[in-house]
């Protein structure tokens, strides 16, 4: 098996992932204009729900898996109506709901490590068994995960699209006073995006806790690179997000053939870096507008 078609095809699988955590993060940065840090812990929290669901509840996996993004979304509705809207209300800027997202991130983390352990877990004993296509080894859980990630970004792509809570979603990211004029709900939108970019997340934490394994640090670099990939997509664009997340998983694993590990976080920084140099809005999304701090 040639290493060139291996690391191809794991940089596909890999960045199949990190586009369903772009949107997601996309969707909620666009609506309300702030980094949700936080957007990692519901990462996490989703693998380990689905463990939970699977090794003490004794779930099958796919009901477990099915709850665990009930659980993703309704945990991003909870920080939204009890942390960021009561914030926002009080007329709290951009900065305050940075540190309070990075404080919910950092209890929910430690709160995972305090119940589950922080060693490494398996989600799911998955075969071993794999297949051979243009000289790299393919799983089954790797396919599965291309082809969620696809369908997923086509059904978000559509319910934005073609439904009337999907364009008052991009009509609350394009001017959210303007709505409010318009009679608009905007705090109803933006309930429904966190619900659906946490959903996001919760399908990729478990896509990824199947393919590899899980930790409770697993939701940092797993936001790292989600920002990553919808800042070279553009932030707020689906096929953007797609794009750019399977851009960074192939940057990822191409740029560990000859340097290590290591220099994995390096690489994604320095395609951050670039893009925010020559092309701030990436391949598909609009230029960023400032926000007030």
């Amino acid at each position: 098996m040639g290493i060139f078609p291996q690391l191809l095809a794991n940089g596909i699988a890999a960045g199949s992932t990190y586009a369903l955590i772009a949107i997601g993060f996309g969707l909620i940065y666009a609506t309300t204009r702030f980094f949700h840090f936080a957007h990692g812990a519901v990462y996490a929290a989703a693998a380990y729900a689905a463990y939970a669901g699977v090794s003490i509840f004794h779930l099958p996996l796919v009901p477990a898996m099915a709850v665990a993004v009930i659980f993703a979304a309704c945990f991003g509705v909870l920080m939204e109506i009890g942390v960021y809207r009561p914030l926002r209300q009080r007329g709290t800027g951009p900065a305050s709901l940075l540190l309070a997202s990075l404080g919910l991130f950092i209890v929910f983390e430690n709160a995972i490590s305090m119940f589950f352990g922080a060693e490494t877990k398996v989600l799911y004993p998955i075969s071993n068994f794999s297949f051979a296509v243009a000289g790299a080894l393919i799983t089954p859980i790797q396919i599965v995960t291309v082809a969620t990630s696809v369908a997923t970004c086509l059904a978000v792509w559509a319910f934005l699209l073609f439904t009337s809570t999907g364009r008052a979603t991009r009509a609350v990211a394009d001017d959210a006073e303007l709505c409010r004029i318009k009679g608009v709900h905007v705090e109803r939108t933006i309930v429904i995006t966190f619900a659906l970019g946490s959903g996001l997340a919760g399908i990729g934490a478990i896509l990824a806790a199947l393919d590899t394994d899980m930790r409770p640090t697993m939701g940092f670099d797993a936001l790292l690179m989600g920002v990553v990939a919808a800042v070279v997509g553009g932030v707020g664009s689906i096929p953007g997000a797609l794009l750019g997340g399977l851009l960074l998983g192939l940057a990822l694993n191409l740029g560990v053939w000859k340097l290590s590990t290591g220099w994995q976080d390096a690489i994604a920084f320095c395609l951050l870096i670039l893009f925010l140099v020559v092309k701030p809005q990436g391949f598909f999304g609009l230029p960023l507008r400032r926000t007030s701090v």
